[in-house]
């Protein structure tokens, strides 16, 4: 990805004021995933030391899977990690080039025994952060059946945050991706960019919590739209 391809001042400051306003502070000394086109893969916080102390990733996996092995957990787009008010956390970027990325499907059906115990407990994982949302801002309709791509982003990140972890979420919608019109519709603005992921989200997250912090137990979380 090229916004993480320049050089570590540059991605640090790029990065920064993506997570704006939520005051997360990302500097050349951060480690974030992919670094750049050149080192393509893309983080799996269960699964990638530098993000998270070991205690945590495991209780994410345990959170997430029944039988962990050879299961997979969300792929994250961009991940960092920063500081926000002087604490640990991590700067998670969902990106999007064009409307048809934005699925309302949900998870797909497992073919394996181990898959379908996987299954149910991804389920219980995205109901148990549905309804601690729920409590904190009426409105979440997070679920493994709808919008699962979505659901499972939020559903991450409130866990991250329920273990003390500080949060920014962006949904990040690059413009003008023109050599994509095939595949569908660029975002040619920044109103374009919100007024499609709220469309996609409308009735699943609220309306009111992009732009705002969620105070998950005393650990922020923040989710926020951008464009690059």
């Amino acid at each position: 990805m090229k916004l993480t391809g320049r050089s570590r001042e540059r991605v640090a400051r790029a990065l920064s004021a993506l997570a704006e306003p939520s005051i997360a502070v990302i500097t050349p000394e951060d480690f974030w995933m992919p670094q750049g086109l050149d080192m393509p893969e893309e983080a799996k916080l269960g699964q990638h030391e530098p993000f998270l102390t070991s205690e945590t990733r495991e209780s994410l996996t345990q959170w997430w899977l029944e039988v962990p092995r050879n299961a997979n957990t969300p792929n994250w787009d961009i991940a960092s990690t920063c500081r926000v008010s002087g604490r640990k956390g991590l700067l998670l970027i969902e990106a999007k080039a064009h409307s048809n990325e934005l699925s309302s499907l949900g998870k797909s059906s497992p073919r394996s025994r181990n898959g379908w115990k996987n299954h149910e407990k991804v389920a219980t994982a995205i109901s148990e952060a549905n309804d601690a949302l729920n409590r904190i801002a009426p409105g979440w309709s997070l679920s493994r059946d709808s919008h699962y791509q979505l659901s499972n982003r939020f559903a991450w990140a409130w866990k991250l945050t329920s273990l003390k972890v500080p949060v920014v979420l962006v949904y990040l919608g690059f413009l003008d991706a023109n050599e994509m019109d095939d595949q569908g519709q660029p975002f040619a603005s920044p109103s374009a960019w919100e007024n499609c992921i709220r469309a996609h989200a409308h009735g699943v997250v609220p309306d009111s919590v992009c732009g705002n912090m969620l105070d998950i137990a005393g650990t922020p979380f923040w989710p926020l739209i951008r464009t690059a």
